[in-house]
């Protein structure tokens, strides 16, 4: 008996759908479960199979009987719309004119019109083609009727049966643009007669409604394609929803932003029309809505990056046209949606913004993403663009710089947020607007805030209104208290982090210091010296705009520190900022005994993780470390250059050793000088040397035909380029990390003694030296040299008539190159050809140099290359080239020509060569006695470094160089902008007159001839521009750039070519102008006689010997030269060293030394001094 017994015996039937075997008392054979197994699986797969049959048997019915329903609706539906179509149809041929449908008639009443209307929206359908065809006789037919009878006397019964009809029309406009024009122009009209008649029973249906709209005005690639025949009705169509009395117009205004602004290239002359017919600046805040809420990668997805682009300039087109900056808080979302979009479309911006029409047929016929960043931009786009840029815009924004201040504190705070918001505007123009990027400043520069700078005088210039922003931030405050606190404020995740207190408006503060970074260079251009030194210290109402710009001294003095602290910074502490850990410890035991800090290079740069990818700073995506780098030290470099000039700082201001080792600072800044051609070497090894490449280094104007070229070979080419430069890039980042001293030292010398420098520069050529010739001393090169190679020998040898020097060493050692390094052996030869009999110990090399430096650049020696200005400082002749070129073309020789290209190339390597010559003397430490002007030496010490470039490119002339150059120019241009009448009366244009002399000279063609003028415009279209009071600071700068940079481009970037030759750029740029000086022609000090008697060589009797005792002849030769007065001692200096002046770092450092001997035997004959032994 069961314990659960319910009244039946029978067992229950156990159902397993498991699989598994449950009776434990079943076998477990091996053979026996798998049988099992494959029994059991193919049981319940056959349950459910079964189950799933008797399922769908269940499903069968139902569907069918929903089918048969469906199908049965359908049926009848279309019955019942084909008897109304055929009902529809009877009733039109029964009110049809005589004509047939080409001349339709109107209705003959309300009735009729409305009877057909209602029953052609119950039937037609947009997939019905001749539905299309009914729509097009009622628009028709209704057209006329409404014509007939006004829209006014319709009654409210019409409201609903055209707001279907409306609809009807919406859903057909997709199948009537692949119709007859004529057709599309009918609906057309349809639809602007209902919008007209009821707008807002439209208005709820704007998104429908504009986007039927726009997809029948534009093509695939979302440009506008409508034809001129159904234009104006494709504008009446829109207008209507716009109208100002519109009640909710807003909704409408969004529908219209939404949709139709998608389009690209809508005409101007319809945006004119939209404008006029609706409130614009309502239209314009519907815009602003979705372009602030939505990233502009997020609409990327709706539209093309060229839509993208009309997007942005149609909202450039509707604030301005509505007048926006007359309001208040909608110009900040204005400067907000523009900073975001044309940062984002940056790249677009700086790349086709100065491209002309021509180069649109060149990519016309492609069709590919790749060819919409080639092509020019379209007159509108580039118009309003533009309008970003203008004078009128920029002050506009300025002047909204207002905040209310009290009498008080005379409006010295400034609010933050609004600052910023300014601050990240102006920077994003200037990254999108790269070749305006000075225009802009200029237009900031001249612009002015609505804030009181004094209870006279109610406006403040920008450049002190953003000076007072950013020395009101805490990073400036921070900063200036020491370098070490940039670290985390550059870069927050930095394990110093917790030694500055957390900002939570970092950002807003770096942008509004940056933006005074970039401004505050124009403003050294433009301004003289005394507007500097005056430092706002009155407020007359005469004084210039320049004038009340200058900043105060101190103020200048608390500038520098910032300047100092930061860069120094992001030199020295350059991979922690980055993110990195450091390449190696500079405090380390090893590094402090001298150890090898250039270990790292063992292997080759590329295989270790050298330094990330820079950080965006200041919440810019393209405001790097690198970028911002440079900008600081070229503004750090012009505040030095100009205390150079003229002195207001203290001397020791610019000097940071408290935070090097200085004893030690010139063995390791060589060591690191080791470690970097090390791994310039590693480069060379892999085939990507230092050679540069001539691709590389492309000129602006030469930028456009690089980006215009679509073959494929140019392609490549690009590509090619682009990769070398990444890998250049790739190894410079390298090279910072592991030489920061060497950084500091190219990049901001004045941080260092100039002792120190020269100690350094000198021991960087010592190294040079042991490199490639294995011995600094020339005798054993030259022994070592006749044993091993011969004929490389016989190349450094030449033979010099004293007549002809400089034309005899350019045939001889020219094509020497970087070999002239090694030492030479010269042979002069007199009248007769006879050489000259002479031992060269030295002697005869420094005498060579000598003489070739003072016939080459002596201005009257008939070769014309150097000319010198008023106060007889030496720079190149800026119109040699072209001279050279006038006589060219007045002997008949075709420009472009073979002989033509020969002859001119011919004057450039003569440049080049005397350039060689002056890296020679520096090369050997010999002394010239030659003085260059400063603003050609500053662009020496421009050469080297990260704010400069191989050739003259990095150089910018101002009006203060200008002063070198010419002191009566100088003096007309500081009139000129201090002028305080009208500057347009006096006739000036942005053009500039340059006058040739050619003459009668040895590689002339013609006799001597009158003086020619050749007048070239500063700017595009500089003939018809004339210059004003506004525009007169740009004329002044655009002359500075030409007399400067400009017109003597050639002559100079040739020498510097030949000065790089022999030494290395990066070495120039650790001296300024006038340290260069010294280095070339020695110190203006008196000199230290005592220091050129230690440094004697004395031969035969006078050799002194153990006792240490000097002959009493030589002791009375010091005591006369001691009791020299200061003339004669400069006289006996320039004896020895060739020039008037000591040498740098005493006469320890002479080569060849001064050395003595006596006469020999001969009683009679005085002792002798010479210069080789």
């Amino acid at each position: 008996m069961y314990p659960s017994f319910t009244g039946s015996a029978r067992r229950p039937r156990q159902v397993n759908l498991s699989g598994r075997n449950n009776n434990p008392f079943a076998t477990t054979a091996a053979s026996k479960q798998s049988s099992s197994t494959q029994t059991t699986q193919h049981t319940v797969a056959h349950a459910q199979a079964e189950r799933m049959q008797r399922y769908q048997e269940r499903l069968r019915p139902p569907a069918a009987r929903r089918i048969q329903k469906s199908w049965r609706g359908y049926r009848s539906r279309t019955q019942t719309q084909n008897a109304w179509r055929q009902e529809w149809d009877a009733r039109e041929v029964a009110l049809a004119s005589p004509e047939g449908r080409a001349h339709p008639m109107p209705y003959k009443s309300e009735e009729d019109c409305l009877d057909q209307i209602r029953l052609l929206v119950h039937f037609a359908s947009p997939r019905e083609p001749s539905d299309g065809d009914r729509l097009i006789l009622l628009a028709r037919r209704y057209q006329s009727f409404a014509r007939r009878t006004g829209s006014s006397a319709l009654s409210d019964a019409w409201t609903f049966p055209l707001l279907r009809l409306a609809k009807l029309t919406i859903s057909m406009l997709g199948p009537f643009k692949s119709r007859s024009h004529s057709d599309l122009s009918v609906a057309l009209e349809l639809l602007c007669s209902l919008a007209a008649n009821i707008p807002q029973q439209i208005a709820p249906f704007y998104i429908q409604y504009f986007d039927a709209l726009r997809a029948v005005a534009s093509n695939t690639d979302g440009a506008y394609s409508m034809q001129a025949s159904n234009q104006r009705q494709w504008e009446n169509a829109i207008i209507p929803l716009l109208q100002p009395s519109l009640p909710k117009a807003e909704i409408a205004y969004r529908g219209f932003a939404s949709q139709i602004l998608k389009i690209a290239a809508i005409p101007e002359h319809t945006l004119q029309r939209i404008s006029s017919a609706s409130r614009v600046r309502d239209l314009a805040l519907a815009m602003a809505g979705p372009l602030s809420l939505n990233p502009p990668n997020l609409l990327l997805h709706d539209v093309n990056r060229e839509q993208l682009l009309w997007l942005v300039a149609y909202f450039i087109y509707f604030y301005r046209t509505a007048n926006s900056f007359q309001g208040g808080s909608s110009d900040t979302l204005y400067v907000r949606i523009l900073s975001r979009y044309i940062s984002f479309l940056a790249v677009d911006i700086a790349s086709r913004i100065d491209r002309t029409a021509d180069a649109s047929t060149i990519q016309s016929d492609e069709s590919t993403s790749a060819s919409i960043s080639t092509r020019p931009f379209p007159p509108f786009v580039r118009n309003e663009l533009l309008g970003l840029i203008s004078q009128e815009h920029i002050s506009a924004l300025l002047a909204k710089a207002t905040t209310p201040a009290d009498s008080e504190s005379e409006g010295l705070v400034v609010r933050s947020e609004q600052a910023s918001e300014l601050a990240v505007y102006a920077l994003t123009l200037l990254q999108a607007f790269p070749r305006k990027g000075d225009e802009i400043r200029m237009w900031l520069y001249f612009g002015s805030t609505s804030r009181k700078e004094t209870r006279e005088d109610p406006s403040m210039p920008a450049m002190k209104y953003y000076y007072n922003a950013a020395n009101q931030t805490s990073i400036y405050k921070l900063i200036s208290c020491g370098p070490d606190n940039a670290i985390p404020l550059l870069n927050p995740g930095s394990r110093r982090r917790a030694s500055v207190p957390t900002l939570p408006d970092r950002d807003e503060q770096w942008q509004v210091i940056l933006l005074f970074l970039e401004l505050y260079p124009i403003v050294l251009k433009v301004m003289d010296d005394e507007d500097f030194l005056h430092g706002a210290k009155s407020t007359n109402d005469i004084e210039s705009w320049t004038r009340r710009s200058a900043l105060a001294l101190d103020q200048v003095r608390d500038l520098t520190v910032f300047l100092k602290n930061l860069a120094f910074s992001m030199y020295w502490n350059a991979p922690e900022i980055a993110g990195v850990e450091e390449p190696e410890n500079k405090g380390s035991i090893a590094a402090y005994f001298g150890g090898d800090v250039g270990a790292l290079s063992e292997n080759h740069p590329d295989s270790k993780p050298a330094r990330s990818q820079d950080a965006a700073i200041a919440g810019l995506p393209w405001m790097t470390l690198s970028y911002m780098r440079r900008m600081v030290t070229g503004l750090l470099r012009m505040i030095y250059e100009r205390d150079s000039r003229r002195k207001f700082l203290p001397n020791e201001h610019w000097l940071m050793t408290k935070y090097f080792e200085m004893d030690r600072f010139v063995p390791a800044v060589v060591q690191e000088e080791e470690e970097k051609h090390k791994i310039q070497d590693s480069y060379g090894a892999d085939g990507d040397g230092e050679a540069e490449d001539p691709d590389d280094e492309v000129e602006e104007e030469e930028v456009h035909d690089i980006l215009v070229g679509t073959q494929r070979t140019q392609q490549v080419r690009n590509v090619e380029r682009l990769r070398r430069q990444q890998k250049k890039a790739s190894r410079r980042k390298y090279l910072e990390s592991v030489t920061p001293r060497l950084e500091i030292l190219q990049n901001m010398p004045f941080f260092i003694p100039f002792s120190t420098r020269v100690q350094a520069f000198r021991q960087f050529v010592m190294l040079d030296q042991l490199r490639r010739r294995r011995t600094t001393d020339p005798d054993l090169w030259r022994f070592d040299m006749m044993s091993s190679n011969p004929t490389h020998m016989s190349r450094h040898k030449a033979r010099v008539h004293r007549d002809s020097i400089f034309d005899d060493a350019f045939d001889q050692y020219y094509g020497l190159g970087e070999g002239l390094k090694e030492p030479i052996q010269i042979a002069f030869v007199d009248q007769f050809d006879t050489v000259e009999e002479g031992i060269d110990g030295g002697g005869v090399t420094k005498e060579f140099l000598t003489s070739i430096t003072s016939e080459a650049f002596n201005s009257m020696n008939g070769l014309d290359m150097f000319v010198e200005n008023d106060q007889h400082l030496l720079y190149p002749n800026p119109t040699a080239l072209d001279e050279r070129k006038e006589l060219l073309r007045q002997a008949g020789e075709a420009e472009g020509g073979i002989s033509y290209n020969e002859s001119t190339r011919d004057l450039l390597r003569r440049f080049e060569f005397m350039g060689r010559i002056i890296g020679k003397c520096l090369y050997e430490g010999i002394l010239v006695d030659i003085h260059f002007a400063p603003f050609f030496l500053l662009k020496w010490a421009l050469t080297g470094g990260h704010n400069s470039a191989s050739r003259e490119t990095s150089y910018h002339g101002n009006l203060n160089d200008l002063r070198d150059l010419d002191e009566a120019l100088y003096q007309g241009l500081l009139q000129l902008k201090n002028y305080p009448g009208d500057v347009e009366s006096m006739g000036l244009t942005f053009e500039v007159t340059d006058t040739l002399f050619p003459s009668d000279r040895p590689s002339s063609y013609h006799p001597p001839q009158p003086p020619i003028p050749r007048t070239r415009e500063l700017i595009p279209n500089g003939s018809n521009t004339p210059v004003t009071s506004k525009n007169r600071l740009v004329y002044i700068t655009n002359i500075a750039r030409h007399r400067l940079s400009v017109q003597p481009y050639h002559q100079t970037s040739a020498f510097l070519r030949g000065l790089g030759t022999i030494i290395d750029p990066a070495w120039l740029s650790m001296l300024n102008q006038h340290e260069l000086q010294t280095l070339i022609s020695g110190t203006d000090s008196a000199p230290d006689m005592d220091d050129l008697r230690r440094n004697t060589l004395y031969g035969g009797l006078y050799v002194i010997g153990d006792d240490g005792l000097e002959h009493p002849t030589i002791q009375l030769f010091w005591s006369i030269v001691l009791a020299f007065d200061i003339d004669d001692k400069m006289k006996l200096i320039k004896f020895v060293t060739s020039t008037p002046r000591a040498p740098l770092l005493g006469f320890g450092n002479l080569n060849p030394k001064f050395s003595i001997r006596d006469g020999g035997n001969d009683q009679t004959r005085l002792p002798t001094t010479i210069a080789g032994v």
